[in-house]
């Protein structure tokens, strides 16, 4: 009877509390300095001459490209090679990817419309513009580094 009882009320205490791990593990993690540092760190490494947006993502134009400029709705195509800052490659595709612009990554959405077709360059998207806290393969708080090349337009 004593066992009963003081199962019942242990259940009842810790179902009072939510629980801890799945709040803190949904709870976006600012890593806005530390991308920073490490954006900064990488194009001094990397000897580039970036830009940075309003939002944080830093681009390189290596060429500019003479077709036509993407807007947010244009479907692209874009050949691409994404590492991390330490030179590790997570993903590629020489032939190009396409799809909406406003489907991919927040920094690619922004990126890519600073290229015309046929352009080409750097970007480098901190985790808020990328993958935030992770996804498989990518660890929380990554930047990312792609090199990037506007094949099409549309």
């Amino acid at each position: 009877m004593k066992s009963t009882l003081l199962a019942l009320v242990s259940s009842l205490f810790v179902s009072c509390f939510p629980d801890l791990k799945s709040d803190i593990e949904t709870q976006p993690v600012d890593y806005t300095v530390q991308n920073e540092k490490e954006i900064v760190d990488y194009i001094a490494k990397n000897n580039l001459n970036a830009q940075k947006s309003d939002t944080g993502l830093y681009y390189v134009v290596t060429e500019p490209g003479t077709g036509k400029q993407p807007t947010v709705n244009s479907c692209v195509t874009v050949a691409y090679k994404g590492c991390f800052t330490n030179g590790k490659i997570f993903d590629q595709n020489a032939s190009g990817i396409s799809g909406d612009l406003y489907k991919f990554i927040k920094g690619w959405t922004e990126g890519i419309q600073y290229f015309k077709e046929g352009g080409s360059g750097v970007l480098l998207v901190p985790a808020h513009l990328g993958y935030g806290n992770g996804v498989s393969g990518i660890p929380g708080g990554s930047v990312l580094a792609f090199d990037v090349k506007l094949i099409a337009v549309k």
